[in-house]
C-alpha cells in the first residue's frame, strides 16, 4: 500500500482539506446522481493513502467530475469492466455484417453524413448550465477549466463531422464560446493569468463567428476583469468599454448595469472617487429599467442582480479605502446572496473582514475572516493570506493577531 501522490498533489493544488474533499465529492455525487452522497473524511483517507487502488461506481463518476480526468489520470487503476456474454452464432453474424459495415465507411461517399441540429445545441446548454453551477458553487478550479475547455471542443467537432444550417452553426460557435469563456473566468479566478490570457484569444474569436452578442459581452467583461486584477486599469477600462459598447447594452439594461458596475470596480483601482459614485449611480439607474421577466442566457440570470452590484461597489470602495463604506455594501451583498452563490460569499465575506480591519475593528475583523470556508478557492486562500499579512503590520502583538495565526496553524495541521 503507497500514499497516492497524485492525488495528494492535486488536493493539495485547489487547497482542499480531507472535509473540504468529502463535500465537494459528495455535492458531483448528488449532481451525477440526484442523491446525496455518503463520502465521509475516512473515504477520502483512504483514496490518499492507498487503501482504495481502485474506484468504482459513484466513487469513480465523482473523482473525475471533481477533476475532469480520468481516474487513471488520478494515481488509480482503471475500473473493472466484466466482458459481456455473447452467443457464439450471433458474435459470427455480427462480424461478417460488421465487415460490410467496416468497407463501406471506409468508402467515400457510402456514409451520410451526420445531421447536426436543435438537439444537439440543447444538449450543449445542458452542459454549459452545469459548469456554471460548478463555477458558482466551487470557482477557480483547474478542473472546471480544463472541463469547459473540452465541451469547447467538443461543440466544435460537431461542425467537422455533420451539415448543418447556418442558423445552427452559429449557434455551436456560441456554445464553444460560452464554454470557453467559462475557462477563461476559472483561470482568471483561480489566478492563472498566463492560462487567461490564452483563452481570451480564443474565446473572442469564436464569439465573433458566432455573432452573439451576449456572449461577446460576457468575454469583453472577463477581459476588463482579467486586466484589473493584473493591476492594468487602463487596459481593464479599454476592454469593459468594449463590452460597455456592444448593441446588447442598448437593447437590455441588465447588461449595461452589469457594465457600469464593474467599471466602478475598476476606477476603485485608479482612485477616482468620483467616477466610482457615477458608474456605481449608473448601474443601480440601469438596473432598475430592467425587464426581470426578460429572456437572458443561463451566465446572467445565474448570478447578476442587487447582490452583485453590491459586492462590486464593495470592491471599488475598498480600493478607495472607503472602508466604512465598503463594509456597508458588504453587510448588503451578503444578506441578498442566493443560496447557490457559495463562492461569491465567501469572497464578499473575506472583504467585508478586509473593510473591518481597516477601520481598525480588529476582533470583528478576525471573527469575519475565521467564518469564511476557503474550500477549494485559491482566490479566497490567497485574499485571507493578504487579510493575516495587513493584521499583523497593523497590530502584530495584539491578541486578534494571535487568534489568527493560531486558526491558521490549525488549518495547516488538519488531517
Amino acid at each position: 500500500m503507497g500514499v497516492n501522490v497524485i492525488l495528494k498533489r492535486r488536493m493539495a493544488e485547489l487547497g482542499l482539506t480531507q472535509d473540504d474533499f468529502a463535500g465537494q465529492m459528495n455535492d458531483a455525487i448528488e449532481e451525477i446522481t440526484g442523491k446525496p452522497g455518503d463520502v465521509t473524511a475516512r473515504t477520502v483517507r483512504n483514496l490518499v493513502n492507498g487503501s482504495t487502488k481502485r474506484p468504482i461506481g459513484r466513487t469513480c463518476a465523482a473523482l473525475e467530475k471533481i477533476f475532469g480526468c480520468s481516474v487513471e489520470d488520478l494515481g488509480f487503476a482503471s475500473p473493472r469492466t466484466a466482458p459481456p456474454q455473447e452467443d457464439p452464432v450471433r458474435r459470427r453474424t455480427f462480424m461478417t455484417s460488421a465487415a460490410g459495415t467496416a468497407t463501406a465507411a471506409v468508402v467515400p461517399g457510402l456514409a451520410a453524413p451526420r445531421r447536426v441540429g436543435h438537439g444537439d445545441v440543447k444538449r450543449l446548454e445542458t452542459k454549459f448550465a452545469a459548469i456554471i453551477a460548478q463555477d458558482h458553487r466551487y470557482g477557480g478550479r483547474v478542473g472546471i477549466e480544463t472541463q469547459a475547455s473540452a465541451l469547447a471542443d467538443e461543440a466544435l467537432s460537431l461542425l467537422q463531422c455533420g451539415r448543418t444550417s447556418q442558423r445552427v452553426r452559429n449557434d455551436i460557435y456560441a456554445c464553444a464560446a460560452s464554454f470557453t469563456s467559462s475557462a477563461l473566468w476559472a483561470a482568471i479566478d483561480g489566478r492563472r493569468f498566463d492560462e487567461a490570457q490564452r483563452y481570451l484569444g480564443r474565446a473572442s474569436s469564436l464569439a465573433a463567428m458566432s455573432g452573439d452578442p451576449t456572449i461577446q459581452f460576457r468575454i469583453w467583461s472577463h477581459a476588463g476583469s482579467l486586466y484589473r486584477h493584473l493591476g492594468r486599469p487602463i487596459d481593464a477600462l479599454a476592454a469593459n468599454d468594449v463590452a460597455r459598447g456592444l448593441p446588447i447594452t442598448r437593447r437590455d439594461p441588465l447588461f449595461a448595469s452589469l457594465g457600469h458596475a464593474r467599471h466602478a470596480a475598476i476606477f476603485g483601482l485608479t482612485r477616482d472617487a468620483v467616477a466610482v459614485e457615477r458608474a456605481i449611480g449608473q448601474a443601480q439607474a440601469a438596473f432598475g429599467r430592467a425587464d426581470p421577466g426578460a429572456d437572458r442566457p443561463t451566465w446572467m440570470t445565474a448570478f447578476f442582480g442587487q447582490a452583485e452590484i453590491e459586492s462590486l461597489a464593495l470592491t471599488a470602495h475598498l480600493g478607495l479605502g472607503n472602508f466604512a463604506q465598503a463594509e456597508a455594501h458588504a453587510h448588503r451583498g451578503i444578506a441578498l446572496l442566493r443560496p447557490h452563490l457559495r463562492r461569491s460569499r465567501a469572497i464578499a465575506t473575506a472583504r467585508l473582514a478586509q473593510a473591518q480591519l481597516g477601520q481598525g475593528d480588529l476582533e470583528p475583523a478576525v471573527s469575519t475572516a475565521m467564518s469564511v470556508s476557503t474550500g477549494s478557492h485559491p482566490r479566497v486562500t490567497r485574499m485571507l493570506e493578504g487579510f493575516g499579512d495587513r493584521l499583523r503590520s497593523t497590530a502584530p502583538r495584539s491578541e486578534a493577531a494571535k487568534t489568527w495565526d493560531t486558526y491558521i496553524d490549525s488549518r495547516r495541521n488538519a488531517p
